[in-house]
This record gives structure tokens, sequence and C-alpha cells, in this order.
């Protein structure tokens, strides 16, 4: 903005609104703000960024005049309009809020995304700042939730690369958002999955206190019906229904594995399970998918890897439910038909990796379902035997 005799009304304006924020930004409350470069609160949506005041903190520009400030070179009346916007967006930002580690901040080169996707949880890729990036791990790290693993907590894992999974939060939260955008393999897909697991754990814990004698356990939706459910059941006598099996342990898992992964796995989980038709083999569900058995066996494993970071201790507790169900089932007069629920045992955690050398090795020959169905009906035959 280059001043001339006549100043323009909309030119008042935003001198006064500067001089306004000056004076709030400067006030004792607003301390640490003054030690942040004004590029802490740029977002990638922002356009017409004043780039020469970027990486200057807020300290040494309100020791220049707005005069001065408003004849830097390539600085016109558009980037002085969304000079003070940064400034607004700073003044309302809590300082109790304003992580304080001293982050980097990227260069205004890197503020430029192309995809604005908004989630109906409110997450928006396009609007985290290093402001509110910082916010979200402080709050992973206070909760103490850097050991989660990102498949965990992410809402799908259909979106986050396989690679990353298992990688705990802890692996992020040493890092600004620069640092993690310029890592190698960390492309927008992979960067934009971070943010959401991130995003999430800070919308449920960011107001949550803390006490010394409590701890709040964070846990997929699904996966926590399933694991109290079973640990009541598994402290309670008596024989669970065919029915209460399939609500409370087949259902849920398997509409996790509908939340994960592809509509074709999640098709061959329902064939598998016997939802909608009798249980479908392997040999039946390649020929009607217009697969081989072997691709049907890395589709198989695909859900063994889904539960497997979704619900760790899931192998543990279903087969603990599994010797409790075939030693109860004997002591009554009317056992339930199990054949569900082993299969569902066998398609969420199978003996062995499917198709891998080892005890499941025979299940690719000629007789693999067979095989699958006589271990199941044996399952059967214990319980129905007296």
């Amino acid at each position: 903005m280059k001043f001339a005799k006549s100043v323009s009304v909309e030119e008042l304006q935003v001198i006064g609104r500067f001089e306004s924020l000056r004076k709030l930004l400067l006030s004792k409350q607003y301390a640490d703000h003054l030690k942040k470069p004004l590029a802490y609160w740029a977002l990638p949506t922002d356009r017409r960024l004043p780039l020469a005041f970027l990486g200057r903190t807020l300290e040494d520009l309100f020791q220049i005049s707005f005069r001065e400030l408003s004849n830097t070179p390539g600085i016109g009346q558009k980037k002085i309009c969304t000079f003070v916007k940064l400034l607004a967006r700073a003044a309302n930002t809590d300082p109790s809020e304003l992580p304080t580690d001293n982050l980097q901040l990227p260069d205004a080169e890197t503020k430029v995304a192309e995809r604005k996707g908004e989630l109906a949880d409110g997450f928006n890729v396009a609007t985290v700042s290093e402001v509110v990036w910082g916010q979200w791990r402080a709050s992973v790290i206070k909760h103490g939730l850097g050991d989660e693993k990102l498949g965990r907590l992410a809402p799908t894992l259909r979106n986050m690369t396989r690679v990353i999974w298992n990688t705990p939060l802890e692996a992020y939260t040493q890092f600004n958002l620069s640092k993690i955008r310029s890592m190698k393999t960390h492309g927008e897909k992979r960067v934009r999955a971070i943010l959401e697991v991130f995003h999430s754990v800070h919308a449920l814990a960011a107001n949550m206190g803390t006490q010394d004698h409590l701890v709040v356990r964070i846990f997929p939706r699904l996966i926590d019906r399933v694991e109290r459910w079973i640990g009541n059941t598994l402290q309670t006598a008596g024989v669970s229904t065919t029915q209460e099996l399939f609500e409370n342990v087949v259902r849920p898992l398997l509409e996790q594995v509908r939340t994960d992964s592809t509509q074709q796995i999640a098709s061959l989980a329902e064939n598998r399970l016997g939802i909608s038709a009798p249980i479908t083999s392997v040999r039946q569900a390649a020929r009607a998918m217009g697969l081989t058995r072997a691709r049907v066996y890395q589709l198989l494993n695909e859900i063994n890897d889904i539960m497997a970071v979704r619900w760790p201790n899931g192998r543990h507790q279903m087969y603990e439910l599994r010797e409790k169900l075939l030693s109860e089932s004997t002591q009554v007069d009317s056992p339930p038909d199990l054949r569900q629920f082993f299969a569902a045992i066998e398609l969420f955690y199978p003996g062995s990796r499917r198709g891998a050398a080892g005890p499941l090795e025979h299940l690719l020959d000629e007789d693999d379902d067979e095989e699958m169905a006589e271990t199941m009906a044996e399952d059967q035959n214990l319980v129905e035997a007296k």
C-alpha cells in the first residue's frame, strides 16, 4: 500500500485494525505469541500471503511502523490485508493453548494445498496450521498416548497406507508439520491420514482432565463393544446362545472389517461367515469372485491384518471364549450351534498365515476346504457330545 495525500476509508479501517491488534498482542498475556513467526498462523488455503513477513516474529514486526510495513517491496494492499488477517488469527489463539516448544515454520511455498476435503467430524486438512498441529500433538503427549498405533485409532484404514498402520503416534510428536511434510514417502495422502488420527485424539482428549487414580483408554468403538462383552461373558457362568454370539461378537467385528476394507473383502467376509447364505468355501468364493484361491487367501490375510492392528488382544480373548464355550456346552441338554463363531475365529484370527508355510499350508491343496470343514465339524461335535 503506497500512501498518498488522501487515504481511503478502506485503508483507514486496515490501519485502525492493525493498531488495535498490535496493542492487544503486545499485552502481557500474549508474551509467548510475540516469539512466534507470522507464518505460525498461516494456513495451506491462505492466498496472497505477505512472504516478506512470514519468517519474522510478531515482536519484530511490531517494532516497525505500519507505514514502513506497507512500503515494503512486494507488499501491496491485498497482502497487507492478509497480514492483518493473520494478526487477527494470532489474537484469537488462546495463549494457554499455544504450544511452548520452539517450532520451526514451513517455507511459504509449502503453504499451498490443492485438496480441501472436509469431513463430517470437522477435520479439514486445509485448515491445519502449525498452531493447530502443536495443540494436537500436545494432547497426545499430555495423555500418554504416544505408544498407540496410528492404525488402531484411525477412523478407517482404507485411507491409510498399510506401512504406517503400526507406527506409534510418538513417531510424529517430536516433529513440526513442515518436517513431516518433507519426510521421504510422506505425500499428501499419508500426511492427511496422520493428521486425521491426531485430530480425532485431540477432539476426544483436549478437554479431558487428569486424575491420579483414574485412567481413560481410547478404543475403536466396535472393538470396545466386543471386548467388554467377552470380558463379562468370561466371568459369567452359562453358555451364550448363537444369536448372542452373533450380535455381540460376529456382527461388530464384521462391521469393523466393512469400515476398514474394500467392498470385495467385506463381501468375502460375509460369505465366509454365512451371513445371508450358507458358509462359502474358499473354492466357491474364488469361483464366484473370478479369482484364484491364492488371491482369496491374500484377501483373507488382509482381514487378519486389520484385526491385528485394531484389536491386538483379540486373538487371546476369542480363543479364551472358545474354550469356555466348548467346555460349558457339553453340560447343557441343547448346546448352541457354534459353527459360525468358529468360522469367525478362523476368519479374524486364523491359526497361522493362510497360504504360508506351516500348519495351514495344506489349505492350498485340493482338499483345503474339506479339511477346514472337518476341523469346524470336530469342534461342533465336541459341543454336542455328552
